[in-house]
C-alpha cells in the first residue's frame, strides 16, 4: 500500500518538529531567565511561565507518539494512526513554541540576530506539509475512530 510508505517520512518530520519545539523552548526559557523588567526576570510571572511549560508538555507528548510510531514502523506493524498522530501533535506542539517564543521575545523576536523569525517561519510549514493537520484529522477521524469519510 503507497501510503504505508509515506509514514517513515510522517516520523521523521514529527522528529523535526520535535526538535524545532525544543529549540523555541530552551530559546524563550533563556530569554525569561535572562530578560529584566520592573527589576525582575519576566519568567517569574506565572503569565509568561504557563505558555513556556504548556508548550513544552506538549513537545513532549509528541516525542512520546512520535517514539511510538518509530516502534511499530520497526516492528512492521500497522503503524499509520500512530504516524499521523505524531506528525499531527509535533505540529502542533512546534507551533505553540514558536507562538510562545516570538510573544515573549517581543519585538526582539523579529530581530534577524535572534534566529526566532526564520524559524517561526520554518514550523509554520509543517501545518500544511508533507501532510496537512485538517488531512490527517480526516485520516483519524475515518481510519481510527471508524466515522463515514468526509470528502
Amino acid at each position: 500500500y503507497i501510503l504505508d510508505g509515506l509514514n517513515a517520512e510522517r516520523t521523521l518530520i514529527a522528529a523535526e518538529c520535535i526538535g524545532d519545539g525544543y529549540w523555541f523552548i530552551d530559546r524563550v526559557t533563556q530569554y525569561a531567565k535572562d530578560r529584566v523588567v520592573f527589576g525582575r526576570p519576566i519568567g517569574q510571572n506565572q503569565g509568561v511561565q504557563f505558555p513556556i511549560a504548556e508548550a513544552y508538555i506538549e513537545v513532549e507528548a509528541a516525542n512520546l507518539m512520535r517514539w511510538e510510531a518509530c516502534r511499530r514502523f520497526d516492528a512492521h506493524l500497522p503503524c499509520g494512526a500512530q504516524a499521523n498522530m505524531a506528525k499531527y501533535l509535533a505540529a502542533k506542539a512546534s507551533w505553540e513554541a514558536a507562538n510562545a517564543c516570538i510573544q515573549f521575545h517581543g519585538g526582539f523576536g523579529f530581530a534577524c540576530e535572534y534566529d526566532v523569525e526564520r524559524k517561526f517561519r520554518e514550523t509554520r510549514l509543517y501545518q500544511v506539509a508533507p501532510i496537512s493537520t485538517n488531512l490527517i484529522l480526516s485520516y483519524v477521524a475515518e481510519h481510527v475512530l471508524g466515522l463515514p469519510r468526509s470528502f
